[in-house]
């Protein structure tokens, strides 16, 4: 991609987030982004490669959010701490029209992004998990694999199953609850103080400035 049609499916991607994806057409999209169709259709063929476009960008900013919260400057808690707000940001931001218009009208897409997201996660839990073992934090009879398997699982199941409304996870409190209890259920006496002093006297909003939480969502 080049800058301008980043910029463009960018943009997209929000009004996709806002409004959903059957709802918003290619005329929409040119006049929210004072584009003529004409330039719109230099990048993509059809609204299908559009929103295919949108699922590449969706996978690419994954991956760049998770890497830079796994980068070495939080210990293995916080990086916990802070995927918890990003995800409340994430569920704000978002309509879930979005999601079920994904899986009803493009569901290839949708499988492709949800096999990325669940690998990607998958795979920084396990990470999160070994770090918190060697840093003493985390119990270390746990299997890594397992436990990162079922933590995803959980989540994925939010959205899935309808078991909670989107203004419930949309709360302040709802991810880091799930993750406390997460945090609760792997960390080791060691682990469990040092949460408790993080949620008694530090506010998680000082682990990382607003320019830090848009870069990783």
């Amino acid at each position: 991609m080049n800058q301008e049609f980043d910029h463009i499916v960018a943009k997209v991607r929000e009004m996709y987030a806002k409004y959903g994806i059957k709802s918003v057409t290619m005329d929409d999209v040119s006049r929210n982004l004072g584009i003529s169709k004409k330039t719109l259709y230099r990048y993509v063929t059809d609204k299908n490669e559009l929103v295919d476009k949108v699922i590449d960008y969706e996978i690419e900013q994954l991956n760049k959010g998770m890497n830079c919260v796994e980068k070495d400057r939080f210990n293995a808690i916080e990086e916990l701490l802070i995927v918890s707000k990003i995800l409340n940001h994430k569920m704000k931001a978002i309509n879930l029209s979005t999601i079920y218009d994904l899986r009803k009208y493009y569901p290839l897409l949708y499988e492709r992004l949800t096999k990325a997201r669940r690998e990607k996660m998958i795979s920084s839990v396990i990470s999160n998990i070994e770090k918190g073992q060697k840093e003493g934090f985390y119990r270390t009879d746990l299997n890594p694999s397992i436990i990162a398997r079922l933590q995803i699982s959980r989540i994925e199941s939010f959205i899935d199953n309808d078991i909670f409304t989107l203004d419930e996870m949309s709360s302040e409190n709802f991810f880091k609850e799930v993750f406390i209890y997460h945090i609760r259920g792997i960390a080791n006496q060691k682990g469990i103080e040092f949460l408790e002093h993080k949620m008694r006297d530090f506010d998680i909003n000082e682990l990382f400035d607003a320019e830090f939480l848009t870069q990783s969502i």
